[in-house]
C-alpha cells in the first residue's frame, strides 16, 4: 500500500476513534503532501512523500529547540508529540554503524578526498538514507570524515 493511502486510512481510523491529537497531526501531513502536490502539479511517489515528512521533521525539532530557550515546556511537549506521529510513518532509523558503512562506501564511490567533495557524496547517500537518518547529522558525520 502506496504510504499516501496509509496515512489517509489511518486519518479515518483516527477520525472514528476520536483521537484528535493524532487526527490533528495527521491532518497536517496530509495537508503538506497535497500542497506540495498543487505546487508542482504532480502526484507524489512514497519516496517524495518521505521527503515531505523529514521536512516536517526538521521544522519541529528547531521548534522544539526554540521552544526550551523560551521556557515553554507545554509547546515542547506538542511538538514532541507530533514527532512520534509523524516519525511512524518513517522506515525503521538506520544504525550507527549501518550509517558509517553507508558513508564510507559513498566517500569511495565518489572519490572524494576533501570537504570540498561533500555535495558528491550527499548526493550517493541522500536517496539511500533519506527519512531512515537525520540529513543534519549525516552532513555533520560526513564533514568530520573529511577532515572539517
Amino acid at each position: 500500500m502506496p504510504l499516501k493511502d496509509r496515512i489517509t486510512a489511518d486519518m479515518k481510523d483516527a477520525l472514528r476513534a476520536g483521537d484528535k491529537p493524532r487526527l490533528g497531526v495527521i491532518r497536517l501531513i496530509l495537508a503538506a503532501i497535497k500542497q506540495r502536490e498543487v505546487d508542482e502539479r504532480i502526484q507524489l511517489d512514497d519516496t517524495q512523500v518521505l521527503a515531505v515528512l523529514d521536512k516536517m521533521l526538521k521544522q519541529r525539532r528547531e521548534s522544539i529547540v526554540q521552544f526550551e530557550k523560551g521556557a515553554r515546556a507545554d509547546l515542547v511537549a506538542r511538538e514532541q508529540a507530533e514527532i512520534a506521529v509523524i516519525q511512524s510513518y518513517l522506515p525503521a532509523q538506520l544504525a550507527e554503524a549501518e550509517l558509517d558503512q553507508l558513508i564510507a562506501a559513498a566517500m569511495q564511490k565518489s572519490g572524494a578526498a576533501s570537504v570540498r567533495d561533500m555535495g558528491k557524496v550527499m548526493a550517493l547517500l541522500k536517496p539511500q538514507v533519506q527519512g531512515r537518518a537525520d540529513m543534519g547529522a549525516v552532513s555533520a558525520r560526513i564533514k568530520a570524515k573529511l577532515g572539517g
